[in-house]
């Protein structure tokens, strides 16, 4: 009898060992994702006077978003993901109730670039459960919700562009605020990079494959996503050196609006632009081969 006890607890003793490291198996996850993305800086904002980050969403500003990406777990509750992401932002001073951004009437839509790297922590161990969740079956626990939240680090690429007198046109290359006119105003990289910063929560459908819901906000190193960050440069040096077009989308009042003038505010360059993505993704387990790759089938 002592024998038979004896192996029956070292059967299980290896049967729960062996359980423990099964998620080793399933390092690797794809990611697919759609859901929102919102710009937060000078263009548009709350009807209110300007503020900072969310006090001054709009939700106006709302537009697509999609992103693909890859998981890798290096613990129970500690991941690394890279994702790239495709997004358009937008603001425009018409959709403020503001009397003072109203006036100035300035506009833009830009395409966004993402590719990002996430470091992610979680607040519990995700635990592998049944192949399906059939109810009454016991192990259903085992399943369910895992929040999270994460921080890292991502290059962007964006080119706002404006509308015109009803046609679009890329901003950048009209100097609007004299950038590249004047040797006091350098003109402005359109690669740049950003600090992400998020929560999220992920929900267990089976075994490998999961539905996630992730919130992040992007600390940007520049103020001109929207092309509008200090003051006004004198209108008749723009139409002179860019063209008339060039003059109209520096200043759509063609001055006259009283903050128009010649060196009066335009933007504020003490607050650097931010943006925010809301993704809805179907993330899928990969399992690994012996050598640790995944395997994509």
């Amino acid at each position: 009898m002592k024998v038979k006890i004896f192996c029956l607890v070292v059967l299980l003793g290896v049967f729960s060992s062996t359980e423990a490291q099964r998620w080793k198996r399933y390092r690797w996850e794809t990611i697919y994702g759609i859901g929102m993305s919102n710009f937060l800086g000078e263009l548009g904002g709350a009807n209110q006077v300007g503020t900072d980050y969310m006090k001054d969403f709009d939700w106006k500003a709302i537009r697509p978003a999609l992103m693909v990406g890859m998981r890798f777990k290096q613990t129970q509750q500690i991941s690394h993901k890279v994702n790239l992401t495709l997004a358009y932002l937008a603001g425009n001073d018409q959709w403020t109730e503001d009397p003072i951004r109203f006036s100035r009437n300035l506009n833009f839509r830009s395409p966004l670039v993402e590719i990002g790297y996430n470091f992610e922590f979680y607040l519990k161990k995700e635990k592998r459960g049944h192949r399906f969740k059939l109810r009454g079956v016991r192990g259903l626990r085992s399943m369910g919700l895992y929040p999270y939240g994460f921080f890292g680090v991502s290059g962007f690429f964006f080119s706002p562009q404006g509308n015109v007198d009803g046609s679009w046109e890329w901003l950048k290359k009209h100097s609007t605020e004299g950038q590249g006119i004047s040797s006091t105003r350098p003109e402005y990289s359109r690669f740049q990079l950003a600090i992400p910063l998020g929560v999220g929560v992920k929900y267990a459908v089976d075994r490998r494959w999961l539905i996630s819901i992730e919130y992040g906000m992007r600390k940007t190193f520049t103020d001109y996503i929207d092309d509008v960050s200090s003051t006004y440069f004198p209108n008749n040096i723009i139409e002179a050196e860019r063209g008339s077009i060039a003059a109209l989308a520096a200043d759509p009042t063609q001055g006259s609006w009283v903050g128009a003038k010649s060196y009066q505010q335009r933007g504020d360059p003490t607050d650097n632009d931010s943006y925010l993505f809301l993704i809805i993704g179907a993330n899928y387990k990969l399992k690994t081969t012996r050598s640790g790759r995944p395997k994509f089938r």
